[in-house]
């Protein structure tokens, strides 16, 4: 048995940037900011960020377009996927975390103190699995 599951709470870093594949499939990427905070030997308080790529397919990236933005907390719900390419003849690899579901999290309005998201897509639970072999357009 394996499991290959991923559960993220942070912060967007910035807006997703979207693409329309062929045949209506909607792509949406984003980074999404995590913070562990700790105190060091001094006693002094230290927060470590950690950056992750997150890849969301076909509605639930419809969903992204319309409503998530910079700043928003989020509940991220996925599994881990590494793809490898090729720059300047050196093989390279990037690990994103594919959404399968979220949930957004915190006050209902944007830094600028716009309305976010309304409540049928606060409370959306979409599962997605994209198909198999598909190729990421980032």
């Amino acid at each position: 048995m394996s499991v290959n599951r991923v559960i993220l709470v942070g912060h967007v870093g910035k807006d997703p940037e979207v693409k329309h594949l062929d045949g209506g499939v909607t792509v949406a990427k984003f980074s999404l900011a995590t913070n562990e905070i700790y105190k060091d030997r001094e006693g002094k308080t230290v927060t470590q960020t950690e950056w992750h790529d997150i890849v969301v397919w076909r509605g639930l990236a419809d969903t992204v377009e319309k409503y998530v933005k910079s700043g928003k907390l989020l509940y991220i719900e996925g599994k881990l996927k590494t793809e490898s390419y090729e720059k300047d003849g050196v093989k390279r690899y990037t690990t994103n975390v594919v959404c399968e579901n979220f949930r957004f999290l915190g006050a209902n309005t944007s830094k600028d103190g716009n309305e976010a998201a309304p409540a049928e897509a606060q409370n959306q639970d979409t599962n997605f699995t994209p198909e198999p072999g598909s190729d990421l357009p980032f």
